[in-house]
C-alpha cells in the first residue's frame, strides 16, 4: 500500500456504522484509519462492514491500545484536534500532508487533556447554535476532504 498522505484518528469510537463509514472516506481520500481503544464495537461487528461496503478491503488501517502507542507509532507529525469548543475553525489553517486528524467518541468527544494540551492545534466546524453537534463520519468527511482541496489548489497554484 501506498504511503497514506493524512492520517485519521477515531479515540474511542462507539458506533460501527460511523467507523464503517469513516473507513470508507478514507479510501476515497488516501487516508490511513487508526482507532485507538477501546472500541464501542467488535472488529468483527457486521454493522461496522456493512457500512464500510466493499471499501474495507482497501483500507489502511490500524488498531492501537492507548494513545501513547498510538503517538509512537506516527511519530512526528502535525496533529488537529476537532471539538465543537475549540476557538478555532477549520478553514484558518493550512492542512499539509502527513498530518493527523484527531476525532473523539460520539457521545464524549476527546477528554479534556487531549485539548488542553493542545489548544493551538484544537480545530472546529462551524454551524448554527441550535445544532448540537455533526455525526462523526460527515465531521471526517468535511475536514478530510477540505485538506485534499487544500492540497489540489495548492499544485494548480504553483
Amino acid at each position: 500500500m501506498p504511503q497514506p498522505n493524512l492520517h485519521i484518528v477515531l479515540y474511542q469510537p462507539e458506533i460501527p456504522h460511523n467507523t464503517g463509514s469513516v473507513g470508507r472516506t478514507c479510501v476515497a481520500v488516501g487516508a490511513k484509519l487508526w482507532l485507538v481503544r477501546p472500541l464501542g464495537f467488535r472488529l468483527d461487528d457486521r454493522r461496522l462492514h456493512r457500512a464500510g461496503l466493499d471499501y474495507w478491503q482497501h483500507l489502511d488501517w490500524e488498531v492501537v491500545d492507548d494513545w501513547d502507542t498510538l503517538c509512537s507509532r506516527l511519530g512526528p507529525r502535525r496533529f488537529w484536534f476537532f471539538s465543537k469548543t475549540a476557538a478555532h475553525g477549520y478553514s484558518d489553517v493550512r492542512f499539509e500532508p502527513g498530518d493527523v486528524l484527531v476525532f473523539g467518541s460520539e457521545t464524549q468527544g476527546l477528554p479534556q487533556s487531549l485539548l488542553q494540551g493542545n489548544l493551538e492545534r484544537c480545530l472546529r466546524i462551524p454551524m448554527q447554535p441550535n445544532a448540537r453537534s455533526l455525526n462523526l463520519a460527515v465531521s471526517v468527511a468535511v475536514i478530510a476532504f477540505e485538506a485534499k482541496r487544500q492540497w489540489t489548489q495548492n499544485r494548480s497554484l504553483s
